[in-house]
């Protein structure tokens, strides 16, 4: 082997161990910067947002039978929601994503999904939405049982909606962001018949079950 080559061979490893401690510098500053989120995520302990139903409207709400033979019930009805959500967090932001909402009755569906605008909560942040839901333009299908206990809540003129929040959260802490985590949020509507018996009337603000 010449001279040369010896050389040559030499520089080749030399190049090769730079690049091995380079690697291995940027592993290590990977590894203490991921230990440090780690540390301030468990020393920070994330809580969940707090979220809930500040009133709702009936606008209208309406039964109709959709054959000659009453084998199920067409509902029809439009409500305006006012959602409050809160960041309980001291040093720690929240992004909400692709958030929606629908309006459920005995665990049926019966509006359609409105979408919610996302939004940043800094710490102790708070947002209201103050969305439309209604049913489809065909109505929301009710099977028999359904249709004859809302009949029956119409009489006592008691109401018991469920109003469901779902989307994406994804935590913030400094300049890191973590992955999207499902958010569901569950807020109990008990609504009751005016004097006249007319109308359903929001009666109280309601705190919501919330999921991540």
């Amino acid at each position: 082997m010449s001279a040369k080559d010896c050389g040559n061979h030499g520089y080749y490893w030399g190049e090769r161990k730079f690049y091995r401690r380079l690697c291995g510098c940027i592993i290590f500053l990977l590894f203490i910067v991921g230990l440090a989120v780690l540390l301030v995520w468990l020393i920070l302990r994330p809580t969940k947002p707090t979220f809930s139903l500040q009133s709702i409207s009936v606008l209208n709400l309406t039964l109709s039978n959709s054959d000659q033979n009453y084998n199920f019930t067409v509902l029809f009805t439009t409500l305006q929601l006012s959602i409050f959500s809160r960041n309980p967090n001291s040093h720690i932001g929240i992004y909400y994503d692709r958030l929606h909402t629908v309006a459920s009755y005995r665990n049926q569906q019966i509006t359609s999904s409105t979408t919610l605008p996302a939004a940043y909560l800094t710490s102790g942040d708070s947002v209201i939405w103050a969305p439309y839901v209604s049913t489809p333009s065909g109505g929301a299908i009710l099977a028999p049982s359904l249709g004859d206990a809302l009949v029956q809540d119409q009489a006592a003129g008691v109401l018991l909606l469920h109003v469901e929040v779902m989307g994406r959260l994804r935590w913030k802490v400094g300049t890191w962001v973590s992955g999207g985590y499902h958010l569901h949020a569950s807020c109990p509507a008990y609504l009751s018949a005016d004097s006249n018996g007319g109308s359903f009337l929001f009666r109280q603000i309601t705190g919501c079950t919330v999921d991540i």
